[in-house]
């Protein structure tokens, strides 16, 4: 998050509660994708992770996110080692805005491709960088693989797949990048693996990292986590079942 003119000031007491905050959930709830930060051996590791967020689950009276990744993938490796993962998720679209001209370095982007002065393209990207621009959620929690072929890896599978499921005028409409480019790019046609042209961007590889055979299924039940505001401002929170007890009194 950009830095502000206020100083980062976080709460001395957690909210404390058995759901997330408003803030974090209005998040979860309307991103498309997540950082998922794992680390083994004292090296870390990011990735950009479809997933899907449940306030509870049969399995868990908890806040829960499922994620999937094949078992040859590095953050896997890092979850068998050490299940603790954090979690970034933010409410603003990723668009960099130009950067002013220095002596021997061009701007960002380079103005050549921004939208022209009073365009309808600029008035949203001002409404994306202004209005949308106010929290970052920082989530931290413990990882589950869950056990292949369980009624659990089965349930979690299907909220995940329909979570990540989208008809063609949802991937137009909510695409972040052209069909063919970007970040799912290149998966189309001939494909990672034989996969088809189900695998475009908008669909979010949901036939290659989804309902894969070897895809494994990852639940990550939520302890705490911390919001930060385009202020500066953070203020800390804590999950707990009802009745449960606190680790350490925090």
């Amino acid at each position: 998050m950009a830095e502000a003119s206020h100083a980062a000031v976080a709460t001395t007491s957690p909210q404390i509660s058995s759901t997330l905050p408003d803030e974090v959930i209005t998040c979860l709830q309307n991103a498309r994708f997540l950082h998922l930060a794992t680390c083994s051996h004292n090296t870390p590791h990011i990735s950009l992770m479809n997933y899907t967020y449940l306030p509870s689950s049969p399995f868990s009276p908890l806040p829960t996110i499922i994620m999937t990744t094949p078992p040859s993938s590095l953050k896997y490796t890092n979850l068998t080692s050490n299940p603790l993962v954090s979690l970034l998720v933010h409410d603003w679209v990723s668009h960099r805005p130009p950067t002013l001209s220095t002596a021997n370095r061009s701007p960002s982007p380079p103005r050549a491709n921004n939208p022209r002065s009073g365009s309808l393209a600029e008035l949203l990207l001002g409404m994306n960088t202004a209005s949308l621009s106010r929290i970052s959620a920082t989530i931290n929690g413990v990882a589950e693989i869950v056990a292949q072929g369980s009624e659990q890896e089965e349930w979690y599978r299907a909220q995940h797949l329909a979570n990540n499921t989208f008809g063609p005028s949802d991937a137009d409409d909510f695409s972040s990048s052209p069909v063919g480019g970007g970040l799912w790019g290149g998966l189309g046609g001939a494909g990672v693996g034989g996969v088809g042209e189900e695998t475009r961007e908008g669909d979010g590889g949901t036939k290659c990292y989804v309902e894969g055979e070897e895809v494994r299924v990852v639940v990550v039940k939520i302890r705490d986590g911390r919001i930060a505001d385009w202020k500066g401002q953070v203020r800390d929170w804590v999950v707990r079942a009802e009745g449960e007890g606190l680790t350490n009194g925090v």
